[in-house]
């Protein structure tokens, strides 16, 4: 999922974006940001970088064992 120091970072940025009258509620409203980015990120079908690269390497073997094969059945096909 996402690093939750980005998720603080978002939320820090978000709130030192806020005009300064509301500034006095800066902390709270750092928290109500952060929830609000958690909640609608864990809504999203996200996977993880780890998840994404080891998916990527399964799919690249399987891509070369399919050329594999088809160059065997075309060796067979041929005889």
């Amino acid at each position: 999922m996402i690093d939750p120091k980005k998720l603080d970072d978002i939320a820090q940025k978000l709130s030192d974006s806020m005009p300064e009258q509301l500034k006095t509620a800066k902390h709270e409203m750092s928290k109500q940001f952060k929830q609000i980015l958690q909640t609608q990120l864990a809504k999203l079908d996200l996977v993880s970088r780890e998840e994404f690269d080891t998916q990527t390497q399964v799919l690249l073997r399987t891509r070369q064992k399919l050329e594999a094969l088809e160059l065997k059945l075309q060796e067979l096909e041929n005889r």
